[in-house]
């Protein structure tokens, strides 16, 4: 770890994500007085929310994603908001027509998504919104989505990264099928595009085969923002050398600067700048006029929690490991390896082991895992002192009901960061790499590309 990495006098401004769902980041938030009865399925609502995040200046909205509905538990679904959400890059789309400047950021699996799809899509989306698009890269930790997929099992942790690092070398040479100024439009000489400037991929790889080209221009940024959100030892790999934001769950300090420095020590290695990866762990505040306020708040919403729900929520982000056989009040046991999230398993049994925690104190504290709860001041202070001893370079802001949550830090954290100076009052630009201070990818032509006229023919016919 260096001495840069780790320095104290950090200056500049928080990077900031609005974390949205319909109804809220805690497993009781749909259930809270003020939160939307439908919101996850009414655009009306995600409309306020995305306007609401960029009068607040925020980096982007964020929306996470799994292609299944979340648990097959019907005992524990139906006690949540979590069986229905809109499809990310549909509702991202429909949000960059009613925003003008604030990021979108969809995640999209590697395990069960083809590479062409997704690079067609986000280069759309790009195109759509003036280069605001960003993919948040993900290799699937639920077992569930396998069975809407076939009949293979699930993929193992180490083969869905070996899989996910190939499908991004893919998705970004499909990005590179056109030069930047490929498409002359010469209507005199009737001409569309310059030939020479189309570059069909022949991609041949151990997972895929992706002959190209994109039949979308190269995307306004070059490409998209690439988000990464795997802490697992694969996963600060794969960022080390691809991704441009990462999003992870760290909720002490020092746990934080271990990781900050880590992942960007990782990068010198790559030959890659640090400063071109923002490191954003996730965060959920509670805001009230007192400490206490606060605290009423977050307690409020931790006594909606029905327990069936709470014990399930456990279970799923424990490795999908059954512990109702388990006295509540007893310890929590031995876990077997996870074939889902192995970084998320270890945080639960750490904090277990670390504070003598009982299986219901655990799912108690996983609920509220990430929430901080204070006055716009206090929470301002966590911000700051994250940024400063380079734990983060910003956070992944969730809100625990909404619109209430996000109302609130807007109009009460927001102009406290701002009087600090470390956050924006105004955006930088018109694209999501202006807000975050990424450069644009200059034009690489793939390795193992041709050029459009001698590309071989496909039934025949050439490109």
């Amino acid at each position: 770890m260096t001495h840069q990495t780790h320095r104290t006098d950090r200056t500049g401004q928080l990077k900031l994500n609005a974390m949205l769902n319909g109804g809220g980041s805690h497993v009781a938030g749909w259930r809270h007085p003020d939160s939307h009865p439908h919101g996850t399925h009414d655009f009306a609502h995600w409309r306020r929310l995305a306007q609401t995040a960029e009068r607040g200046k925020f980096d982007a909205i964020f929306i996470a994603d799994v292609v299944a509905t979340q648990g097959s538990h019907i005992d524990s679904l139906r006690r949540s908001a979590r069986a229905e959400t809109f499809e990310p890059l549909t509702l991202l789309a429909a949000l960059a027509a009613v925003t003008e400047r604030i990021g979108l950021i969809a995640t999209a699996t590697t395990t069960y998504n083809a590479p062409y799809h997704l690079a067609r899509k986000f280069a759309s989306l790009d195109h759509l919104s003036g280069g605001r698009a960003g993919w948040n890269l993900v290799t699937s930790v639920v077992p569930d989505e396998a069975a809407n997929f076939g009949d293979a099992p699930h993929l193992a942790h180490a083969d869905r990264y070996a899989c996910a690092d190939e499908f991004q070398r893919v998705v970004a040479g499909l990005w590179d099928s056109w030069e930047d100024d490929a498409f002359i439009e010469d209507k005199a000489a009737g001409l569309h595009f310059d030939h020479e400037k189309l570059h069909v991929l022949n991609h041949r790889g151990p997972h895929f085969s992706v002959r190209g080209p994109l039949n979308v221009s190269r995307p306004p940024q070059g490409h998209p923002v690439l988000v990464q959100a795997g802490s697992s030892e694969a996963g600060r790999e794969l960022a080390a050398r691809c991704a441009e934001v990462i999003f992870t769950s760290q909720h002490r300090l020092d746990d934080a600067r271990t990781f900050y420095a880590d992942v960007k020590d990782r990068m010198r290695r790559w030959g890659r700048d640090p400063d071109h990866l923002k490191i954003l762990p996730g965060i959920v505040p509670i805001v009230g006029a007192s400490e206490a306020e606060a605290r009423e708040k977050l307690n409020a919403l931790q006594a909606l929690i029905d327990p069936v729900l709470g014990l399930r929520l456990l279970a799923d982000n424990a490795g999908d490991f059954d512990l109702s056989g388990y006295p509540l009040d007893g310890p929590l046991p031995d876990l077997p390896p996870s074939n889902r999230s192995k970084s998320r398993q270890q945080l639960i049994v750490d904090l277990a082991r670390r504070e003598n925690l009982t299986i219901r104190q655990l799912y108690e504290r996983f609920a509220s895992a990430g929430i901080v709860t204070g006055t716009p001041k206090t929470i301002a202070d966590h911000f700051e002192a994250w940024f400063r001893a380079s734990g983060a370079d910003g956070f992944n802001v969730a809100f625990a009901w909404q619109p209430g949550g996000l109302d609130d830090f807007v109009d009460l954290v927001i102009p406290e960061l701002q009087r600090r100076g470390l956050f924006r009052t105004e955006y930088e630009g018109p694209t999501l790499r202006d807000q975050l201070g990424l450069p644009r990818p200059p034009f690489v032509r793939p390795a193992t590309s041709v050029r459009g006229d001698q590309a071989p023919p496909v039934d025949g016919r050439s490109v």
